[in-house]
């Protein structure tokens, strides 16, 4: 026994003193990555400002948003009738309403917007370096990588698409989560989804974060947190079932304020539109399906088949990778519910207390995202900003050698760069994005829970 305690001792003392070695490296890493972060904002906002003073601004959808912010501030309230010069008014309700601000602020005019459009672009990718920073995963001088992507400064500055919005407050509601602000971040979260409902791509990582992660608070703060239906499956194990009841009312009760003036003219108008999850985009468009025939590319059976190509990779995902610790998904639901005797212990029964690592909350964020990404049956070019930002974090999670890494990075800017796409840089495209994936299957899972 004494030797026993003498060795436990002795291993203790060892790891107190390379954890001590390790502190100083791990804090000058630490502090170079946010002084190269602090330099890259202040370069990148130099460059901004010279795009927006020299390049000139390119004509897509800036005249459509204006003619269907103009119809609804002029008091229409059919969704049918709030049409622009692309077609008709396709996103919720929060999209007329930060349009309205914005062209509040510029007057509707071009110049005054890309200069906002200028500092969103730098409160972004502040918001960015710093899930970055937070997660310790790429070595300082890979940050810059995030500075590279002509078409996403394009995206921007060029062209003040509403994915700009969505994605600065996506990155804003990871930046809160990582900070263990939960109920914050769905708030936020939700004024993402409300924005362009793209963001919901990242609701079934943040169910699968809820249920792993114990959170308290009273049954009415349920009511402004959620903003839709899907995401009240987020709370299976972070509240009681009655807790997902209360979840769901509050879905519901946001979704009614936000769309309330268009609910109580033309309902079924508002919510065929706004939340409209079958629509069939143009071929000529699609970046990353251009090689398939069109008539193949508009078919139902293509849709229904990537749907369930999406769902199936999530779930292998989230039985092999993300819930490997809790002995897969199986293995954990059991863990969840098998002190349940009864119906109200089941309704009741809440989660032990746990706290996820940041860096898990990132990987399960990023990836779940661009599983989304490689199953999407179309990518229009303002969608490279739904996850370009997490390309460099995923290429870092997988064992590729750091040139690899750089090459894959550099191929997939250059396929958003074609213009207009072939089958060839299509194909292509593809072929990354499945490198990419494979090669973070590939690589281990990290733990997923703070070490007390």
């Amino acid at each position: 026994m004494a030797r026993a305690e003498k060795r436990r001792t002795a291993s203790t003392a060892a790891a107190a003193a390379e954890t001590e070695t390790e502190m100083p490296i791990r804090s000058t890493g630490h502090r170079r990555a946010l002084y190269f972060a602090a330099f890259l904002v202040l370069a990148d906002a130099a460059l901004v400002a010279l795009i927006v003073a020299f390049v000139p601004y390119t004509k897509i959808d800036w005249d459509a948003y204006m003619s269907q912010v103009d119809a609804f501030l002029e008091g229409e309230r059919d969704y049918t009738k709030i049409e622009g010069d692309t077609g008709p008014l396709v996103y919720p309700a929060g999209f007329l309403y930060v349009y309205s601000a914005i062209k509040f602020l510029t007057g509707g005019h071009v110049f005054p917007a890309q200069i906002l459009f200028g500092v969103l672009y730098i409160v972004n990718l502040s918001l960015v370096l710093l899930l970055y920073v937070k997660t310790e995963v790429l070595p300082w001088w890979a940050l810059g990588l995030l500075c590279l992507s002509k078409r996403v400064h394009s995206i921007f500055v060029l062209r003040l698409f509403n994915d700009c919005f969505a994605m600065t407050l996506l990155h804003a509601a990871m930046v809160l989560i990582i900070y263990h602000k939960w109920y914050l971040g769905l708030v936020v979260f939700s004024g993402a989804v409300s924005v362009k409902m793209n963001v919901l791509l990242f609701a079934p990582s943040l169910l699968l974060l809820m249920v792993k992660v114990h959170i308290t608070t009273a049954p009415c703060l349920y009511l402004f947190i959620l903003p839709t239906v899907t995401l009240t499956k987020l709370f299976l194990q972070a509240m009681s079932i009655k807790g997902v009841f209360f979840a769901l009312l509050g879905a519901a009760v946001v979704q009614v304020l936000l769309g309330m003036p268009f609910l109580l003219s033309h309902p079924v108008d508002y919510i065929s539109r706004a939340f409209n999850l079958g629509r069939v985009f143009i071929h000529f468009w699609s970046v990353n399906f251009k090689f398939v025939p069109e008539k193949v590319f508009v078919s139902k059976e293509l849709a229904i088949a990537l749907l369930i190509l999406h769902l199936t990779t999530l779930m292998i995902f989230a039985h092999y990778k993300w819930l490997k610790h809790e002995g897969g998904l199986f293995g954990f639901l059991h863990s969840r519910f098998k002190d349940s005797k009864s119906i109200k212990q089941l309704v009741s029964s809440q989660p032990r207390p746990s706290s996820l690592s940041i860096e898990h909350i990132v990987a399960v964020m990023f990836i779940g995202n661009f599983i989304g990404i490689v199953c999407a049956r179309s990518l229009h070019y303002q969608f490279y900003s739904w996850y370009f930002y997490s390309l460099p974090f995923l290429l870092w999670k997988t064992r590729f050698q750091t040139p690899l890494r750089i090459i894959l990075f550099l191929a997939v800017e250059f396929c958003w760069n074609i213009y207009p796409s072939t089958a060839y840089s299509s194909l292509l495209l593809l072929f990354l994005h499945l490198c990419i994936l494979f090669g973070i299957w590939f690589s281990p899972a990290e733990y997923p829970y703070i070490h007390q």
